[in-house]
C-alpha cells in the first residue's frame, strides 16, 4: 500500500538542464510523478494546470528570483498550503532564514546528494500530509481558534494570515499545551530534523507569530534557557 510521501506529483522548477534531468530521474525512480519547469512564472502557470504536492524551487532563475516565486505562491490561497523545498547554491544563513521567513519547508543547499534530498523530500512530504486523526480538527482556546484542516487560524473572529511554517509552528506548540518544547524538539517537529537552521531561526519564528496573533500571542510563553511552552489556561485578555 503507497502513501502520499511514497507517490507524488512533484514540480522542479530550475534552469539548468543537467540538474532536472537528474532530479527527474531519481524522483520518478522514487515512484513519484515529475513535472519540470525552467523559469519562475511557467512553474506557476504549470502549478495552475496540474497541481503539485510538492515544489522544489531553485533560488535562482532566469526570468525571476525563487524568493519571489515562493512570496507569490505563499500569498494566493490557491497555493500556499503547497510545501516548497528550496535549492540553491547559496548557502548563507541570511539566505535560509529569507527562505523559511517566507514560507518554505525545507532549504538545501548544492551541491547536495541525491539520497539527501530524496529523503528530505520524503520528511517534507510525510509532515504535510500527516492525518490528525487523534485530535480535534477544530482547536478552540480563549480567543484563538484554529482549522487544522483548512490551514486557517482566527483570533477574536478576525482570520490571522500563517505561513505554512508558522500553522505548523503554532499548532506544534498547542498540541502540547503546557509542556516546555526547547528549541531543538520544534526544529525536529516543524522543520525537520534534516532542516539546517539555527535555534534562532526558531526565536525569529515565533516572535513573527506571537506579534502575528496579537492579543493571543500572549499564550506563547517564554521558558527562559530552555524554549516555549503554550499556556494552560487562555488569559481573560485574549478572550475580550
Amino acid at each position: 500500500m503507497h502513501t502520499r510521501w511514497d507517490m507524488a506529483r512533484i514540480l522542479v522548477i530550475d534552469d539548468e538542464h543537467d540538474l532536472q534531468r537528474v532530479l527527474a530521474y531519481n524522483l520518478k525512480s522514487a515512484g513519484h510523478d515529475v513535472d519540470v519547469a525552467e523559469q519562475g512564472r511557467e512553474g506557476i502557470e504549470l502549478i495552475a494546470k496540474r497541481r503539485p504536492e510538492l515544489i522544489i524551487l531553485d533560488l535562482m532563475l532566469p526570468d525571476m528570483s525563487g524568493t519571489d516565486v515562493c512570496r507569490a505562491l505563499k500569498r494566493n490561497p490557491q497555493t500556499q498550503s503547497i510545501p516548497i523545498v528550496m535549492l540553491t547554491a547559496k548557502g548563507e544563513e541570511v539566505d535560509r532564514i529569507v527562505g523559511f521567513e517566507l514560507g518554505a519547508e525545507d532549504y538545501i543547499v548544492k551541491p547536495f546528494s541525491v539520497r539527501e534530498l530524496l529523503l528530505r523530500v520524503g520528511a517534507v512530504l510525510r509532515r504535510s500530509s500527516g492525518e490528525p486523526s487523534d485530535r480535534a480538527r477544530l482547536v478552540e482556546f480563549g480567543g484563538l481558534r484554529i482549522d487544522r484542516d483548512a490551514h486557517r487560524a482566527w483570533v477574536a473572529g478576525d482570520e490571522v494570515e500563517l505561513t505554512a511554517l508558522e500553522f505548523k509552528l503554532l499548532l506544534s506548540l498547542c498540541d502540547r499545551g503546557n509542556r516546555v518544547q526547547s528549541r531543538g524538539t520544534l526544529l525536529n517537529d516543524v522543520w525537520g530534523i534534516e532542516a539546517d537552521v539555527t535555534t534562532r531561526t526558531v526565536d525569529t519564528h515565533v516572535k513573527r507569530l506571537r506579534e502575528k496573533l496579537g492579543t493571543a500571542g500572549e499564550y506563547i510563553e517564554t521558558v527562559r534557557g530552555v524554549g516555549y511552552r503554550f499556556a494552560e489556561a487562555p488569559a481573560e485578555t485574549a478572550s475580550r
